[in-house]
């Protein structure tokens, strides 16, 4: 069974000093999954321009379906200016309004996610109320809905996260997202707290914390499955929690045990880690 992801946010061009390459968490998301073997369908919008054109044809040589991403006659394709002399630490500059801050609802995108497997948000994609309107719409589905927080300062606001934590099934976060929740819900800066926290609180199933070079977990229950993780020479590491998420995605709708899944998604971060850029192409037989 092909089964089938939609994903919304943010599509964009990284502008590195080498020069820019495409990316965008939801985008870099959809393109793993894509390669990996599911029906993966990207939500948002670009503008009506040359940048626009280009991500599209980008896209196009996957042969990933487009037709879920919106023009935008008002507002310009996104770009992000990258520091990337720590290629451990990347460092973005986020540029602000485009068009995928205004990514309209319809009955093309509603249908998309009601017939759906699991759908995919983030916090930065609706950092805008035009599209947090569009996806608080489309959370009322009831397919598996991941919540991938990847905070983006100063574009996430607590009450608008709160808001999302209602309609999550499962929960990515990183170290220093599970940092910012702690401070938030004044409770211990430790894993145990935090998801004990947010477990209580929130109707999850479960959540999922990367450590970087340290690994990954999984908390379900009150009961935590860790992974040491791969060791690699890091290229950057543009992508790699994205390629994580796509992995975890993959082996949970096959219903692979928790373990099996953390080591896949802990094995396709680390692949991608140790490419240049956030998409790079491959096989499944390559991870």
């Amino acid at each position: 069974m092909q089964h089938k992801v939609v994903i919304f946010g943010e599509m964009l061009w990284d502008c590195l000093p080498s020069g820019p390459v495409p990316g965008g968490a939801p985008m870099n998301v959809t393109l793993n999954l894509h390669q990996l073997g599911l029906k993966s369908r990207l939500i948002s919008a670009i503008g009506n321009d040359i940048d626009g054109q280009k991500l599209l044809d980008f896209l196009e040589t996957f042969n990933l379906p487009v037709d879920l991403i919106q023009v935008n006659e008002e507002h310009e394709t996104s770009k992000v200016l990258v520091n990337d002399d720590d290629p451990e630490n990347i460092k973005y500059t986020i540029v602000s309004p485009v068009a995928w801050d205004f990514i309209q609802w319809n009955n093309e995108i509603d249908e998309a996610v009601a017939t759906s497997d699991a759908f995919v948000f983030g916090t930065l994609g609706v950092r805008n109320s035009a599209s947090l309107t569009t996806l608080l719409r489309l959370l009322h589905h009831k397919t598996l809905r991941i919540f991938d927080a990847n905070f983006r300062p100063p574009f996430y606001d607590f009450e608008i996260i709160e808001n999302l934590l209602g309609f999550t099934d499962i929960l990515k976060i990183n170290e220093d997202e599970l940092e910012i929740f702690a401070d938030y819900f004044n409770v211990s800066p430790n894993i145990e707290s935090v998801c004990n926290y947010l477990d209580e609180h929130y109707p999850m199933d479960l959540i999922c914390v990367t450590l970087g070079s340290k690994g990954a977990l999984i908390y379900k229950g009150g009961k935590i499955v860790s992974h040491k993780g791969y060791k690699v020479q890091v290229a950057d590491s543009i992508g790699a929690g994205d390629a994580f998420l796509s992995g975890f995605i993959k082996t949970y709708l096959e219903k692979y045990p928790l373990d099996q899944v953390l080591d896949f998604a802990c094995k396709l971060g680390a692949f991608v880690a140790s490419k240049k850029g956030g998409t790079p192409r491959y096989e499944v037989s390559d991870i």
